[in-house]
């Protein structure tokens, strides 16, 4: 599974888990069950929730009666958590190397890391306001007003920066 993939799996996994109940060992969602809703190979979710573990997010249980379980309510998990615990951060990229004895290449790599630095903020701070209730939410006021996320070029567009 890419990166990119990780947080969003992350997310409906824990909203599947909160909309279930599951906040014990009794009411374990088995990752075949949290892959059909994804839906994902059981794999992705293993590897997905293995992480949401050891962030003390969720706990498990391997094996035929396993699952996995809420640790927190789901109106205290916010989704810069969810974030730094399957990415880490927003992995807008990093900047290349650049070329030596270039002036742009020697400069634009410290640069363009700077601007990574302040994305990278930026999501967190955004997502500081989000919880798995949230999403789970019909009309969540930290939702209000934002469009449902389309390709880079739907977005841009929306935000009037690119000719129709």
């Amino acid at each position: 599974m890419s990166d990119s993939q990780r947080f969003p799996v992350a997310a409906h996994a824990l909203a599947y888990l909160a909309h279930k109940g599951a906040f014990d060992a009794a009411h374990a969602a088995p990752s075949a069950v949290l892959a059909a809703s994804v839906p994902t190979n059981p794999v992705v979710i293993r590897r997905v929730t293995a992480l949401l573990a050891k962030a003390g997010l969720i706990a498990t249980r391997p094996g035929a009666s396993g699952g996995s379980w809420l640790l927190m309510r789901p109106e205290q998990i916010t989704l810069d958590v969810v974030l730094k615990a399957v990415n880490g951060c927003a992995h807008l990229g990093s900047a290349p190397a650049g070329a030596k004895g270039c002036p742009v290449g020697e400069h634009i790599p410290r640069q363009v890391g700077k601007v990574l630095t302040l994305a990278d903020r930026a999501a967190s701070e955004a997502l500081s306001r989000i919880t798995i209730a949230d999403l789970l939410a019909e009309n969540a006021p930290a939702l209000a007003g934002v469009a449902v996320h389309g390709t880079c070029t739907e977005v841009i567009r929306a935000a009037a920066l690119l000719p129709a």
